[in-house]
């Protein structure tokens, strides 16, 4: 499966009940998830909004059934006849003013090491009584962007942009933020690490750069984001 992105103009969103697991799909999630803390101890299982479905219209309307589940959910990939579980996430495409695009290197410690995308992530469930909107994926895209760049760009400011339908069946929702100097970016990052590194917490990003076209994402050391290619294709018009 490859990635694709979507323009979508009407976004709507239901929620559904978890899927039922079997007790033998639940103990092998459990071992499987106990294994991956093993391996990596800053794993948590926190609460996620995840995808349950969707369903497009010939009018570019969009409906997403999502359910409230935990990250250790996605040990069920790959088991027989497990249901199929995959992510909700925002991402953000910050550009400098010169024309440049911020992309991250995921740091050692995180669930995708190495790897290089947007600052986003993994979508979070509304609390009690609040409706998942686009208002609600703006406030995660804005928390996301400053927790990972340092950036303070409010959540009003951030423009919608297409959905994600990413390699592996997750969706997600683009943002494009306001054009910051790019001295500014690598300072306010590189000041986030330092600050994040002498608390004993590892930075989500090890690295960014700033790149100025398709080639030069290309040409980064390291895997990219399943849907990285298409996005910065589409900011640089390509």
């Amino acid at each position: 499966m490859t990635a694709e992105l979507w323009d979508v103009s009407r976004l709507r969103f239901e929620e559904t009940t978890p899927p039922a697991l079997t007790a033998a799909q639940r103990t092998t999630m459990d071992h499987r998830w106990a294994a991956a803390v093993r391996a990596n101890p800053t794993l948590f299982d926190g609460p996620v909004a995840a995808l349950a479905g969707f369903q497009r219209d010939d009018t570019n309307g969009l409906l997403v059934s999502w359910t409230r589940l935990t990250y250790r959910y996605r040990a069920l990939r790959g088991l027989p006849d497990a249901p199929a579980v995959a992510a909700l996430f925002v991402a953000v495409l910050q550009p400098s003013d010169d024309g440049r695009l911020l992309v991250g290197r995921m740091s050692p410690s995180t669930s995708a090491p190495g790897r290089w995308q947007p600052p986003g992530g993994t979508l979070e469930p509304p609390g009690d009584g609040a409706a998942l909107d686009l208002g609600l994926l703006r406030v995660h895209a804005a928390r996301e962007l400053a927790e990972e760049t340092g950036s303070d760009t409010p959540a009003d400011a951030l423009v919608p942009g297409p959905v994600v339908l990413g390699a592996r069946g997750s969706l997600g929702f683009l943002f494009t933020a306001p054009p910051r100097p790019a001295r500014e970016l690598r300072e306010r990052h590189a000041e986030l690490a330092r600050a994040e590194i002498a608390s004993g917490v590892d930075p989500e990003f090890d690295r960014v750069e700033l790149i100025g076209s398709p080639a030069e994402l290309r040409a980064l050391s390291g895997p990219l984001a399943s849907y990285l290619e298409l996005a910065a294709g589409r900011f640089f018009g390509a």
